[in-house]
């Protein structure tokens, strides 16, 4: 179902009802319409709905008065507001949270580097150092210390590294130890947590994109 007026449409979905705001008019225009067409809704049972401000930009008044014009004057509930424009604050984090953050040296024992989003360390990762990442980390060069991958839950991060022969491995709230015996370490493998048995594995990094096909090509993302 669809209702429209001038400068907003209603759209009733699976998920409930959802009023997109026209992003050109101006605002007091926009909440003029919204006001009329609320009070004159006669379809008491459509409760929650969903208001979609498409690429307009609303400070915290403006959101304040559609709230009051639709929940003061009807008996509709706003679920949520949404709409297509990032605040600086929110591009800000979105872009460092997805940026790959890049470091040319080696991580030395004692030495803790934490990141916001993919860490790419060009270098080694020495026994008693500490990488930790919300997002992947990737070592070009050898991995010896402790990884953290997914340090905020992200349980589908991933440890990449060119030689693998860590300390500790975690992802998200997994953790896998070296054993206490010497082993030898191996090259170009990934970790990664099973979804089946819900732990840590090891697999040959040609595998990675089979194992994990949501990630984002590693070109791309300016590795």
């Amino acid at each position: 179902m669809t209702d429209s007026n001038l400068y907003l449409t209603m759209k009733g979905t699976n998920e409930g009802i959802i009023v997109y705001l026209d992003d050109q008019c101006a605002f007091s225009t926009l909440l003029n319409e919204l006001k009329e067409k609320v009070q004159s809704d006669t379809v008491n049972d459509r409760t929650d709905i969903t208001i979609h401000c498409q690429h307009r930009y609303l400070k915290d008044w403006q959101l304040d008065e559609i709230r009051k014009v639709v929940e003061e004057d009807s008996s509709l509930k706003i679920k949520s507001i949404e709409s297509n424009v990032l605040s600086h604050q929110e591009a800000l984090t979105w872009f460092d949270e997805t940026t790959v953050k890049t470091f040319i040296k080696t991580i030395r024992s004692g030495q803790i580097l934490r990141v916001d989003g993919d860490a790419l360390i060009i270098g080694d990762v020495n026994p008693g150092a500490t990488v930790i990442a919300t997002g992947n980390v990737f070592v070009l060069g050898q991995l010896k210390g402790i990884a953290h991958a997914g340090s905020d839950e992200q349980a589908n991060s991933v440890v990449v590294a060119s030689y693998m022969n860590p300390n500790q491995i975690r992802i998200a709230n997994k953790i896998s130890r070296a054993p206490d015996y010497e082993v030898e370490g191996s090259e170009r493998e990934f970790a990664y947590i099973n979804e089946i048995t819900g732990q840590i594995e090891l697999d040959d990094i040609h595998n990675l994109q089979k194992i994990r096909p949501n990630l984002t090509d590693i070109v791309e993302r300016g590795l």
